[in-house]
This record gives C-alpha cells, sequence and structure tokens, in this order.
C-alpha cells in the first residue's frame, strides 16, 4: 500500500479561524500532541505574518523531533527569510512558499501577469531551496485556475528545488470527480529528475473537503492537508480524524495508509477544545460525543447481538473507551494519571500533576464521585496557567430583584499587594467584573461570556470561558469552580493575566 502524508495545518491554517486563536504554551501543547500523533508535517503558524507568530513558530520548531516543522510564507524572499530564521533549529525544516495562481485572484489581488507570476515562483522557490533542505510550494486557488497554467506553475516550482507541489481549493469551489481528474492530469503531466511529492489543501465551504482529499488519494497525491476535527478559514478544512479514519477503514478502496496512531484521535480533538474552548457538534464524524452512540431500539438490538451491525469503527481505535473505573476521593494518583492521558493530557509535568491531583481531591470530597470532564476542566486550568499575577482573595456580591447589584472585591498581586475595587453592574457578574476593573485601573471590555455544567447534577461545576477586548487585543479566560461567580471571576482574572503576562504586551495595574 502507498504511505500517505499528513500535513497538519491546525496551528496555521485552523489557527487563523475566529475563535481559535491560541498562545505560544497553547501551540506548544498542540505541538507535541500532534508529534505523538504522528502527523508527518506540523505547520506551525505565518512567521512574517506577525512577531507572535514567529515566537510560536520558533518555539515549536526549538522543541519538535520527529515530525518536519513548517512555516508558511508568500512568494518573496523576505517572507522566506523570516520563516527560516523561525525554523533554521528544527530537526526537520520545511519552507511552505505560496502564491495564487487563479485569474480572478491575479487580477483584483496580486495585480499580476501569469508571466509574473511564474517568474516569481521560479526565483523565490529557488531562494527558498537554497535556505532549507526541504520547500514545498502551494498553489492557492488551484482549482480555479487554468489547467495548463496551473501545470506550467506546478512544474517551474519542481524545475526550482520544490520536493512537494501542492494544490489547494481555496474556497471548496471543487467537486470530487473534478479533484480525482485534477490530480491524475498532474501526476501524469509533471515531471521531475528526483523524488517529489503532489498534496492537495481541501476547504470546506460546500461540505466536501475531506471527499475531495479522499478522491485526490485515489487519483495518486502522496500528501494531504488537514485539521484536527476540521477547522479552519470560514467552513473550515479537509478532518484529520476523517481523513485518516476513511483510509484505514477502507483500504480496500483506497490502498493508502498513515503513520497516524488513530488511538490518539479522541484525546487530540479532546485537546484542542481544551486549548480553544470551541467545542466540535455531538455528531462530528469520529470524535464527536455521539459518533459511537445508539438509542434506537433496533439498533440497540443490533449492537447487543454484534457490535459490527450498527459499527465500522471500534470505538477503542480511535480513543474512545467503553469501560471507565469510577474516580472519587479514594482513587490514587496512578488512577488519575491514567484518565488524564487517556483524556489527551500527556507529558504533563510532575509539579502540574500534584496541582491536578490536589484540586481533583478537593472537588472529590465535594461532588463525591468526579466524572471526565470535571477532571478535564481540572487540567486545562493547569495547562493553561499562564502565571498568577493577580488572584482573587475575597468578595462579597448583593443582587436581588429588589437591590441594586453590587460587588466589592480584593485582588491579590504576586508581590503581596492587595488591591480592593468596587462597583454597581447591570447583574451580579457584571458587577463582579466592573468591580475587577476598578481594583486594577484598567479598562477591559468584555466581547463574550459563556457558562455551563461541566457535568449534570446540583453539584456539577461551573465552566465560564470570556473573551475580553483591551487595546485591540481579543484575549481569552477560562475559569471553573463549583461556585459560579467564583468561576467567572477566575475566567476573568485568567485573561488579565494572559495579558499581563504577554511580553509584548502592556504592563496593566501597576
Amino acid at each position: 500500500m502507498r504511505k500517505i502524508d499528513i500535513f497538519d495545518s491546525t496551528l496555521r491554517d485552523g489557527e487563523q479561524s475566529p475563535g481559535f486563536s491560541m498562545n505560544i504554551s497553547e501551540k506548544l501543547a498542540m505541538a507535541s500532541m500532534l508529534e505523538e500523533m504522528g502527523v508527518d508535517v506540523i505547520e506551525a503558524g505565518f512567521a512574517a505574518c506577525s512577531q507572535g507568530d514567529f515566537a510560536c513558530v520558533k518555539a515549536i520548531a526549538d522543541e519538535i523531533k520527529n515530525s518536519y516543522v513548517a512555516s508558511l510564507a508568500r512568494c518573496t524572499e523576505k517572507d522566506c527569510e523570516i520563516a527560516w530564521n523561525a525554523i533554521q533549529n528544527a530537526a526537520k525544516p520545511l519552507l511552505h512558499v505560496f502564491i495564487a495562481t487563479s485569474d480572478i485572484h491575479l487580477k483584483y489581488k496580486l495585480k499580476m501577469t501569469r508571466e509574473e507570476v511564474l517568474k516569481s515562483v521560479a526565483s523565490t522557490v529557488a531562494f527558498a531551496r537554497s535556505l532549507c533542505p526541504e520547500v514545498e510550494f502551494s498553489a492557492e486557488d488551484a482549482t480555479r485556475s487554468d489547467r495548463e497554467f496551473l501545470r506550467e506553475v506546478l512544474q517551474t516550482a519542481l524545475n526550482s528545488g520544490a520536493a512537494v507541489v501542492n494544490m489547494a481549493d481555496t474556497v471548496g469551489y471543487a467537486q470530487p470527480d473534478e479533484m480525482r481528474e485534477l490530480v491524475a492530469f498532474m501526476k501524469a503531466n509533471l515531471s521531475c529528475d528526483r523524488d517529489w511529492k503532489l498534496s492537495v489543501h481541501c476547504h470546506n465551504d460546500l461540505g466536501l473537503a475531506t471527499a475531495n482529499t479522499l478522491e485526490a488519494v485515489k487519483a495518486g497525491a502522496d500528501r494531504v492537508d488537514v485539521t484536527v476535527n476540521g477547522i479552519g478559514e470560514r467552513a473550515g478544512n479537509a478532518s484529520l480524524e476523517e481523513t485518516v479514519m476513511a483510509l484505514k477503514t477502507r483500504e480496500d478502496v483506497y490502498g493508502a495508509y498513515t503513520n497516524v496512531n488513530t488511538k490518539l484521535l479522541v484525546p487530540a480533538s479532546k485537546k484542542l477544545v481544551m486549548l480553544t474552548g470551541s467545542k466540535v457538534q455531538a455528531n462530528k464524524a469520529i470524535v464527536g460525543k455521539n459518533a459511537f452512540a445508539h438509542e434506537s431500539g433496533i439498533h440497540q438490538h443490533g449492537m447487543i447481538e454484534d457490535r459490527r451491525t450498527y459499527e465500522i469503527i471500534k470505538p477503542e481505535d480511535v480513543g474512545f473507551s467503553d469501560t471507565r473505573m469510577v474516580m472519587g476521593k479514594h482513587s490514587g494518583r496512578h488512577a488519575l494519571e491514567d484518565r488524564l492521558r487517556e483524556l489527551g493530557f500527556q507529558g504533563l509535568k510532575p509539579n502540574q500533576l500534584d496541582d491536578i491531583f490536589e484540586k481533583f481531591k478537593l472537588l472529590a470530597e465535594a461532588k463525591k464521585l468526579v466524572g471526565d470532564r470535571d477532571i478535564e476542566a481540572i487540567a486545562r486550568m493547569e495547562v493553561l496557567n499562564i502565571g498568577e499575577i493577580y488572584k482573587l482573595d475575597k468578595y462579597v456580591i448583593n443582587s436581588g430583584n429588589i437591590l441594586s447589584n453590587t460587588c466589592n472585591i480584593r485582588i491579590a498581586r504576586n508581590d503581596g499587594r492587595y488591591l480592593d475595587g468596587f462597583a454597581t453592574g447591570e447583574g451580579p457578574i457584571d458587577a463582579a467584573y466592573n468591580a475587577i476593573n476598578d481594583a486594577l485601573k484598567i479598562d477591559i471590555k468584555l466581547l463574550d461570556y459563556m457558562i455551563e455544567s461541566v457535568t449534570g447534577g446540583t453539584d456539577a461545576q461551573g465552566a465560564v470561558s470570556v473573551k475580553v477586548l483591551y487595546r485591540e487585543r481579543t484575549v481569552k479566560g477560562y475559569g471553573v469552580d463549583i461556585n459560579i461567580f467564583e468561576a467567572s471571576i477566575a475566567a476573568y482574572l485568567n485573561a488579565i493575566n494572559t495579558i499581563e503576562n504577554d511580553p509584548n504586551g502592556t504592563i496593566i495595574g501597576t
């Protein structure tokens, strides 16, 4: 069978989509997960986009040892130099150069002629190859490009030193039969005197990203671009978990395999949800919570007789488990550590495990039985710990239908000082946030507030996610507690601590 390379763009294309931005520690955590899964290439970001992106790409390149680490670069020498500076210390660096090839992009975006594009591709790919031993070239909006011109561009990239040429269905325009024919045409009409690979990058605007990716594999594509949970610009990208499991489940159709450890698909999905706060829908293929749920009586009867009647994939093969040990106050550290690994929290440091275990024990005393989502919530707070410069000391909230909503609050700084604040608000949470602003003498605007019950029951933890705006910068925060007021305050302070810990940010509350 043919080996198909998995090029994961979760940290670049995926992270560009609204609601999925990650800071450097979050990106490092996700990159480590992707490496453990066995993806061939981790596209760490767009180094020339910003100083923050450069720092993230460099940190990932310095850390990852087994996967290629790629940075995207526009078809300019300046972009290539910046990208190379970010990835040059990687064990396996890859420069990913792109330019649009469709007439509509040439006319309205690039304002270039076809001849100018060909010249730019030839010179920039050659320059990139002089810097980096592995170069991939991508044609943006390839599926809406003139086929012969696209072939000429890809051939030029190969002639100039690219080892991989990629065709991007940038706006999800292609239909599966069109993608299959396009890949077959390029495989038959491109040539190189050294080993080379053809790749595809499919978007999901018409819901066909995974289908187009799989048709490309059928036609001979050697590499596919995917993202965890299918996240990405607009409607997203081809889903890593769907693509990998389709190839594995239907080897008879595709005659291909990947190096991805499929037992880590669910943990990877959970980790991304944990890092971004954006959930997958319940009926999401492979990793959704209902992907292996059966409610219909007919289905249940069939499952009892033989699981194969209604399951073509074993849940355990993608990281779900049917058997669970009950976690409570008598559970030990090793049991908790095993459960954390199952939930996607690999590579935790001993001090992190100590803190999680301590919080787990406290929660177990209050709740008696602790569910997976409780454990995820505790671990998430530990993984996302970005240094507590500000911490809640004490507060009093007054609220009622005949009272004004007020909050007195005291915030402890890590230098031993205490800051007091008082404010009113539209409701108790608004009053608490206004009081924090008063204590720290800052102007932060709340953009989004979301609260959910981590588990069912009257003793459920409340998990609060917030997005705040500070000096034209959007920052997210997260808090969890049985007391929803404390969870809300923790989330707001978590966002403020993120701002305070940002080396490129402005120190506040001093």
